[in-house]
């Protein structure tokens, strides 16, 4: 990849784009990267597919199936002391 170094930025802009990097959690680097991704339209991220293929699974289970599943999955989730040893 190729290197570029920016000279003489406006110190607010430095201030907003520091801020913007510790709100993200992300460095200085890659935070002008995504910026400039973002305005020039090239953003490697990939836009989030609906999909619709289990909808007829969505709410078909009757209150009493779905508490036996509740039950049944808060005895799987316990943790036996003895396999912790």
């Amino acid at each position: 990849m190729k290197a570029i170094t920016l000279r003489n930025i406006p110190p607010n802009l430095s201030r907003r784009i520091e801020r913007r990097a510790k709100e993200k959690g992300a460095s200085m680097n890659r935070t002008v990267i995504q910026i400039l991704e973002d305005s020039l339209g090239t953003s490697n991220k990939r836009a989030a597919q609906l999909h619709h293929d289990l909808d007829h699974l969505a709410g078909s289970w009757s209150e009493v199936e779905a508490a036996d599943f509740d039950e049944d999955l808060a005895a799987q989730r316990g943790i036996d002391p003895e396999l912790w040893r």
